[in-house]
């Protein structure tokens, strides 16, 4: 009987297995030598949200030389998903990752079960009763909109202790698309962060209907300048913000706190900060993950729930952009970097005062932030979703 030598015969399927492209990782999962993978963007990069995210695709690019091999599909409706993902999968790629909100998602993971699809979170109950090949992901950006609140508060605080603003007129000013858990924790956790330097402070929040239409963030910031709005901070996706406060005018300088991306270069005497979600830890994360053959949930650092990861300031899933150091109060950076630090060590709670909250789609059901509230406990999707009433006003 002719002997095999069993060492030569697995490192020669090895030797094969390389040559094809693809090795077994750890836990038995397939790892590849080299990858195709796969973006499909809501919009393009004109636009800072996409932009942003655009990034972590270059960063992939970065961290795996010639190993990966990268295909884009932008400015694709939530109703159109289908199409790019079946030509992504016509393309090869084995893994497709996707800011856009659009279910087709979803569905594209049930009709292929051997590429994964990573989508940023957007409900917080998605994960009912979805197939393995489905991830979401997302930062804990409350801790972003606190900290740039937090900027905003000193500003205000200055310019009232300077006798620049009366107690009454610390009002800011929030443009959101919609009014939705993620806009409604972002602009709580702003005024949050205002409030723990500027306890006079009120909010007016507007609502365009559109993730991204210049025109109408223009516009909704235009009015909250003329109600006497002096700080605006966005959740929306364009530049119009920043722009609107940019070309204000009047006796009282308007100042903006951005999203996505730094806007000091547009809004140049009145863009004061901003904070952006880091897509790269988890995207590279997962890239990597499937290169080595390993789970991706295993892989990325950060709080894990089932097919579902979250990480924040500790990971720097979530940054602070560049403070304008010309417009800020003076001490800001230092006071930013402690709060900071508290929030990675869960010294500071943001959801947490002598506050009464109402739920968005039920009156009966109140929150009593004298307890705190948790926010991304237990998903990588915002669940805070009550109004402040007797700090927040939201107009038509």
């Amino acid at each position: 009987m002719k002997r095999v030598n069993i060492t030569s015969f697995v490192a020669a399927l090895l030797v094969l297995a390389v040559v094809a492209g693809i090795y077994f990782g750890h836990g038995g999962q397939v790892g590849r030598q080299a990858l195709k993978v796969g973006f499909i963007y809501d919009t393009d990069e004109s636009t800072p949200y996409t932009y942003n995210f655009s990034l972590a695709e270059r960063e992939v690019e970065k961290s795996f030389p010639g190993r990966v091999e990268v295909y884009v599909s932008s400015n694709v409706p939530e109703s159109e998903m289908l199409e790019p993902v079946h030509e992504l999968v016509r393309a090869d790629c084995h893994i497709i990752f996707t800011n856009s909100y659009s279910d087709q998602f979803l569905e594209a993971a049930r009709l292929y079960p051997d590429v994964q699809f990573c989508q940023t979170s957007y409900n917080a109950g998605v994960h009912e009763d979805c197939p393995d090949n489905y991830h979401t992901f997302n930062a804990t950006i409350y801790q972003g909109r606190y900290i740039t609140g937090l900027a905003a508060g000193l500003k205000l605080r200055d310019m009232i202790d300077n006798g620049l603003l009366a107690k009454d007129e610390a009002l800011v000013g929030y443009v959101g698309a919609f009014p939705s858990v993620e806009v409604v924790s972002g602009y709580t956790a702003f005024l949050m962060g205002v409030r723990s330097a500027a306890p006079e402070a009120v909010m007016r929040v507007r609502y365009t209907g559109a993730w991204s239409s210049y025109s109408k963030e223009k516009a909704a910031t235009r009015a909250l300048i003329d109600e006497g709005c002096v700080i605006i901070a966005q959740h929306v996706d364009t530049i119009g913000p920043a722009m609107a406060c940019e070309e204000a005018s009047g006796a009282k300088r308007v100042y903006h706190v951005a999203y996505n991306q730094s806007m000091m270069d547009i809004a140049p005497s009145t863009s004061l900060i901003g904070c952006r979600v880091n897509w790269a830890p988890y995207v590279v994360g997962a890239v990597e993950a499937m290169l080595e053959g390993r789970s991706i949930e295993r892989s990325v650092k950060g709080s894990v729930h089932g097919n579902d990861v979250s990480a924040g300031l500790d990971q720097g899933w979530v940054e602070v952009t560049e403070l304008n150091q010309h417009l800020a109060a003076y001490g800001t950076q230092e006071k930013l970097n402690k709060a900071i630090e508290g929030l990675k060590k869960g010294t500071i709670e943001v959801f947490k005062g002598d506050y009464t909250g109402v739920s968005l789609t039920d009156e009966s059901d109140t929150v009593d932030l004298s307890l705190g509230y948790k926010e991304n406990e237990t998903t990588s999707w915002p669940t805070f979703g009550y109004l402040l009433r007797d700090v927040i006003t939201v107009e038509e």
